[in-house]
């Protein structure tokens, strides 16, 4: 995918977590950061599960949310210690 494409999924996908995780965005820019880090995350516990999720934009966001999620939960986990 292009670097245009890596942006709008990664910003979508952060968006999604801070949603998703208790407390909210920390705004674009950082929500772009933690979605695109949260794709490879997602991407590297796919391969590493045996997980198939599909391929296409979708399956992009699916992954990049999961991933981001993970990362912000142990963000705050490291954040209130």
């Amino acid at each position: 995918m292009g670097i245009i494409a890596w942006l709008i999924i990664g910003a979508i996908a952060g968006w999604l977590a801070g949603v998703l995780v208790k407390g909210g965005g920390f705004g674009v820019l950082v929500d772009i950061i933690v979605g695109i880090v949260g794709a490879f995350i997602g991407g590297w516990l796919a391969g590493v599960l045996g997980i198939q999720v599909g391929s296409g934009w979708i399956a992009s966001i699916v992954t990049a949310t999961i991933g981001a999620v993970i990362l912000l939960f142990i963000l705050r986990l490291i954040k209130r210690a």
